[in-house]
């Protein structure tokens, strides 16, 4: 299958066209859409989002993950292999956290490739959806078009574990944050900006209307309000810092 990882958003003519091309070189693939608002522009948060959704799929399953402000510049185009599934997309840090916790030595391949016609603008269609069908169609990444290369060139070892902001809001209003909730000591008090946020198990474990925190279906500490929007709170805004502590 393929799954699709963007920040394109629904509207508008971005994830049709990548799925054009998509049945066009791998007809009979699934596709599969997990996120097409991962946080815009920035790769840092949308590399936790991703590794804690991509474990649930399985080995040969081939991730089209594109959150890419850099398209045009200097960043390369790659293929990853993780535990089995393949991901294409920008050397921006967006498989950061897959690379990390890897059960075995991932590897990296640079796109050679170039197709006839590569827009400036939009590598997500014209590089990395043929590619993706590729894979897809179970090619391996070798020969001309890549070249392999360490996973050292393309870390960032100064990202933490796990990162204390809100990365993502869901339409419910709810809000994730990038910390694993098993990596949060059970002792410890969590607050954003100031405000305290106690935990509970699930939404009725609270007062209608109250705030709380969980380990979500996916692992990370989420928050929420119970038959409420979290992101209704003022202090709950994408980007802001989670604070942890005894």
């Amino acid at each position: 299958m393929i799954v699709l990882f963007t920040d394109y958003g629904l509207n508008g003519p971005y994830l049709g066209q990548v799925r054009n091309v998509l049945h066009r070189d791998a007809p009979g693939v699934p596709v599969i859409d997990l996120f097409a608002n991962a946080p815009a522009y920035d790769p840092k948060p949308a590399a936790y989002l991703l590794s804690a959704f991509c474990g649930e799929f399985p080995p040969g399953a081939v991730f089209f993950a594109v959150v890419d402000p850099g398209v045009g510049g200097e960043r390369q185009a790659g293929v990853l292999e993780a535990d089995g599934r393949w991901y294409v997309g920008p050397d921006n840090g967006l498989f950061e956290i897959i690379i990390r916790h890897a059960a075995s030595e991932p590897q990296w391949w640079d796109i050679l490739w170039r197709p006839e016609r590569l827009s400036a603008t939009f590598h997500g269609r014209d590089l990395f959806a043929p590619i993706t069908a590729r894979l897809a169609r179970g090619e391996a990444p070798e020969g001309p078009d890549f070249r392999e290369r360490p996973l050292k060139v393309i870390c960032r070892p100064d990202w933490p574990d796990d990162l204390s902001e809100i990365i993502y809001l869901d339409d419910f209003g709810n809000a994730m944050t990038g910390l694993r909730y098993g990596a949060v000591p059970e002792d410890a008090d969590i607050s954003v900006a100031g405000r305290p946020i106690p935990r509970a198990e699930t939404f009725s474990d609270v007062p209608e209307g109250a705030p709380f925190c969980y380990e979500n279906s996916n692992g990370l500490l989420e928050i929420a309000v119970n038959r409420g929007r979290a992101d209704g709170l003022a202090e709950i805004t994408l980007g802001r810092q989670v604070a942890v502590s005894k």
